[in-house]
């Protein structure tokens, strides 16, 4: 089995969140309901990363993707968001489905109706994109703070890929950490971590984030998600 990152230690500030968010089964905080469908998401608009190869610790080489055209997007994300109502509101026929409430560059704020007991909205940063060349290869990536302050990135992968390596994070080329994926749906596999100071602080201050999925044990595919927007978008959470 190959594994692409060698940060796995306590330092590292890409950790496992199983034991830090209380209910790992929701995409969205005290909703009182689970995850049975996909995410909420909105097309945005495509990047300019390109096509880049590189080889991590001298191990399987692994391509980075160039990101979708908005055609090519909107073709991964028609069916993602044909359940996205009754992902966040089961009752979706009554209920009303998650609002795009501002875009900062390439980041949504994404908002839905304050749960029962609960005054505020439940909001939370998205992206989604595709691969250029392999419209069935992308990430949706959730950033949200949960109430008690929890700060979570949460990433969806596409059905099929490899569980065992997990999931790689590098910004601008720097090695972040990796973790492992915590559950599969029939729409995606999903990965989840707590964010601490120093993550946040890449994220705002970088420009690119690549997340590293594998679909075969001798390669992986290196997804590119703009940061561009990120510290606009982030300032309307809190």
């Amino acid at each position: 089995m190959r594994h692409f990152y060698a940060l796995r230690d306590n330092k590292s500030p890409f950790r496992y969140a199983a034991k830090s968010v209380p209910d790992q089964s929701k995409i969205w905080p005290d909703s009182g309901h689970t995850t049975s469908a996909k995410p909420s998401v909105t097309a945005v608009k495509p990047q300019e990363n390109r096509v880049q190869y590189f080889k991590p610790l001298d191990r399987a080489p692994y391509r980075s993707a160039s990101s979708t055209t908005a055609h090519g997007m909107i073709r991964f994300l028609c069916t993602l968001m044909w359940v996205s109502a009754a992902c966040l509101f089961p009752h979706a026929a009554s209920a009303q489905e998650g609002t795009v409430k501002a875009q900062h560059g390439d980041w949504q704020v994404v908002c839905k109706d304050p749960p029962p007991g609960a005054k505020s909205e439940v909001c939370a940063l998205v992206q989604s994109v595709t691969a250029e060349d392999k419209d069935n290869i992308g990430l949706t990536v959730y950033f949200q703070i949960f109430s008690n302050g929890t700060r979570v990135l949460r990433v969806f992968a596409p059905l099929g890929i490899l569980l065992p390596p997990g999931l790689g994070l590098k910004i601008d080329d720097k090695d972040v950490g990796h973790a492992p994926f915590l559950r599969c749906h029939t729409f995606a596999c999903y990965a989840q971590v707590v964010v601490e100071d120093p993550l946040v602080e890449q994220l705002k201050n970088g420009k690119t984030a690549i997340f590293i999925i594998f679909q075969a044990e001798e390669a992986g595919i290196g997804i590119p998600i703009s940061l561009a927007g990120f510290k606009e978008a982030l300032a309307k959470l809190k």
